[in-house]
């Protein structure tokens, strides 16, 4: 059963809480492995460096979207693919993303909760909301 009544406040902690780990995995890319580092990490793996500055963005004025509710339910659907392509990465490191080189647990959460937010909407408190495109009648339990 969905409480109506109470839903749209746990999916604005969702939002909120997601996109402020959109907003620190950037910020981890900007301040402490640095840009130039993160390009260099993205070239000794066998992906452009020109994707840098792109991730680095996407991750951040997207989580700051989503954390400001602006069609927060589409932006973290977008950022889908940027954490898939981290998940590749971390996969040989193992499951818990505290092992050495970070495992695969974190990010796929990410995507799981990308994905979450995607299907219930933006939740309380959004500034910019906007239904899906082939939504019909609500779902209900």
């Amino acid at each position: 059963m969905i409480d109506t009544r109470t839903a749209p406040y746990g999916i604005f902690l969702l939002r909120v809480a997601l996109g402020a780990m959109w907003i620190s995995h950037a910020l981890l890319k900007y301040l402490v492995f640095t840009i130039p580092g993160f390009a260099g990490f993205l070239g000794s793996i066998g992906m452009p460096e020109a994707l840098a500055w792109p991730v680095f963005l996407a991750e951040l004025i997207g989580g700051i979207l989503i954390v400001l509710g602006v069609y927060a339910r589409h932006v973290a659907l977008l950022l889908i693919p940027v954490m898939a392509a981290a998940t590749t990465v971390h996969i040989p490191n193992g499951w818990l993303f505290s092992a050495a080189g970070g495992g695969w647990e974190y990010p796929v959460f990410l995507i799981v909760a990308s994905f979450a937010l995607w299907l219930l909407g933006d939740g309380a408190f959004a500034l910019r909301s906007r239904p899906l495109l082939f939504a019909g009648k609500p779902a209900t339990a």
